[in-house]
C-alpha cells in the first residue's frame, strides 16, 4: 500500500500562461524572485545574494521552469544540476480562474469550467440586497468598506472607526471572494465566524468561490491579521481525488487551510498550523502517523498571504530558502512506497503590479524511493498531478486528466 504527499507552495508559479490576460502576460514568480536576488533587490539584514534553493533545485525546479519560459534566465547561488533526481516538469491550468480553490480542485481531479461570480470595481460593490440581509441576519448595525482592497490597508483605514462603530470590515479583491474582517477582542472570533456563515448562504447566488473571516488584533497604528483565518469555500462541483480516496476506506490528512479550500468534504484529519513553519512540522508529524493508503495535503499559505499579496519579494525569497532547507528532514523519513508531489495553485508574482494573483504555469515536481528521474514536459491540465496520485494510490481513474506514472508501485 503506498501514500501520496502534496506539498502545495501557494502561489508559487513558474512563468504567465499562454492564455492569461494582458496584465498577466510576462508574470513569473519563481524568475522575477531569483533576478530580484541576484541583482540585491532582495537583501536585509537576514538574508543577501541570490537565491539559494539547492534541493528543489537538485527536484528538478529550475529545469522545470526552464522548460514553461525557455527565454527567462534564472540565477541562483549554486550550480543546477544537469540531470535532477526527481521527476519534473509544469502544468498549465484548464480552470477558468487563477485562483485557490480553482486551483486547489483541478490538482484533485475537477477543473472548474463554469465562471465564477465576480463584485465591481465599484464603491460599493456589494449588491444593495446583499448587504442589508446580511445586516438583518447578522443582527449588525452596519458595514464598512463595501469595496476592493488591499487587507492590511483596509484594516489601517477603518480598524478604529470599526472599534467605535461595531461595524464589520466587508471588502472583496479580483478574486471571487467576499472578506470580513473583524478585531478579535472587540468584535470577537465566534461572531466574525457566525457572520461568515451567513454570508456563504448569502452570496451562493452570486457564484462566489470563497467567504474569508480576516480577524485582526492590535491597537490603531498597530493592528496586524491572527493566524485566526477561516475559509468557507463553495463545495467542488464534483467527487475530488479526497472524496475518492476516503470512499475506499484511505484517510486524508489536511494541513493548513486545506479542509477549507475542500469545503471539509473528503478528509478524515484535519491540522490546524500558523506559520510556513508549523505547516512543515505538522507535516513531518503526519508523514510519521498516517498509515498506509493516506493522502497527506499541506497548504503553504504564507507564500501567498504574506509574501505575494503584499509584494515582499525579500520574505518571499526567505520563505523559499527556509522550505528548501527543510527538505532533507521530509525526505529522510519517507517510507518505500511514499509519493511526494510538489506544486502550486496559481502564481502571485510580487515584483508585479497590483496585488492579484497571477494565472501562471505550476511546478510539478515529483519524487520518493520508488519514482523515477527525468522530464515529464508540459501537462495540459493540473488534473494530471491527482490521476497520478490516485494511480500511485491504486484508485480507480479520476474523470480528468493523465497520470505521469502509470502504474503504483509493486510492494
Amino acid at each position: 500500500m503506498a501514500r501520496v504527499i502534496v506539498l502545495l507552495l501557494d502561489s508559487f508559479g513558474i512563468g504567465a500562461s499562454q492564455d492569461a490576460s494582458p496584465l498577466d502576460q510576462g508574470a513569473n514568480t519563481f524568475a522575477h524572485i531569483a533576478n530580484a536576488c541576484a541583482n540585491g533587490k532582495a537583501d536585509t539584514e537576514t538574508r543577501q545574494g541570490k537565491l539559494h534553493l539547492p534541493h528543489l533545485a537538485a527536484l528538478g525546479l529550475v529545469h522545470a521552469a526552464k522548460a514553461s519560459q525557455p527565454h527567462c534566465h534564472i540565477a541562483l547561488a549554486h550550480p543546477i544540476p544537469s540531470e535532477p533526481s526527481g521527476l519534473y516538469g509544469y502544468a498549465k491550468e484548464t480552470s477558468l480562474g487563477k485562483d485557490t480553490p480553482s486551483g486547489h480542485w483541478e490538482i484533485a481531479g475537477v477543473p472548474v469550467l463554469t465562471p465564477w461570480g465576480y463584485f465591481p470595481e465599484t464603491i460599493p460593490c456589494f449588491p444593495e440586497a446583499l448587504t442589508q440581509a446580511l445586516i438583518a441576519q447578522g443582527h449588525i448595525p452596519g458595514i464598512l468598506g463595501n469595496k476592493h482592497a488591499s487587507g492590511t490597508d483596509i484594516i489601517d483605514e477603518l480598524g478604529l472607526e470599526h472599534i467605535q462603530s461595531g461595524k464589520p470590515i466587508i471588502y472583496t479583491s479580483a478574486d471571487s471572494v467576499l472578506q470580513i474582517a473583524a478585531h478579535e477582542s472587540y468584535f470577537g472570533l465566534d461572531k466574525l465566524y457566525a457572520l461568515c456563515k451567513i454570508a456563504r448562504d448569502l452570496v451562493d447566488p452570486y457564484q462566489i468561490g470563497r467567504v474569508i473571516a480576516r480577524p485582526f488584533a492590535g491597537e490603531p497604528g498597530q493592528f496586524y491579521r491572527t493566524i485566526h483565518r477561516k475559509d468557507y469555500a463553495t463545495p467542488p462541483p464534483e467527487p475530488t481525488l479526497l472524496d475518492k480516496l476516503c470512499e475506499q476506506g484511505g484517510e486524508v490528512w489536511a494541513i493548513g487551510k486545506t479542509a477549507d479550500i475542500f469545503a471539509h468534504q473528503g478528509i478524515t484529519h484535519e491540522i490546524k498550523a500558523g506559520g510556513n513553519t508549523d505547516l512543515f512540522d505538522k507535516t513531518l508529524t503526519a508523514i510519521a502517523q498516517a498509515p498506509e493508503n493516506s493522502l497527506i495535503f499541506t497548504n503553504f499559505v504564507d507564500f501567498d498571504m504574506l509574501y505575494g499579496h503584499r509584494r515582499d519579494i525579500a520574505g518571499y525569497a526567505t520563505a523559499l530558502e527556509a522550505f528548501d532547507a527543510a527538505l532533507p528532514r521530509l525526505q529522510a523519513i519517507l517510507r518505500p512506497d511514499d509519493l511526494v508531489i510538489i506544486t502550486a495553485d496559481h502564481g502571485c508574482d510580487p515584483t508585479w503590479t497590483g496585488t492579484d494573483h497571477t494565472r501562471e504555469h505550476i511546478p510539478a515536481l515529483f519524487f520518493g524511493p520508488k519514482v523515477p528521474a527525468g522530464s515529464i514536459d508540459a501537462r495540459e491540465s493540473f488534473a494530471d498531478l491527482g490521476q497520478t496520485a490516485a494511480s500511485w494510490l491504486g484508485l480507480q481513474p479520476l474523470k480528468h486528466g493523465l497520470s505521469v506514472i502509470k502504474h503504483p508501485p509493486i510492494n
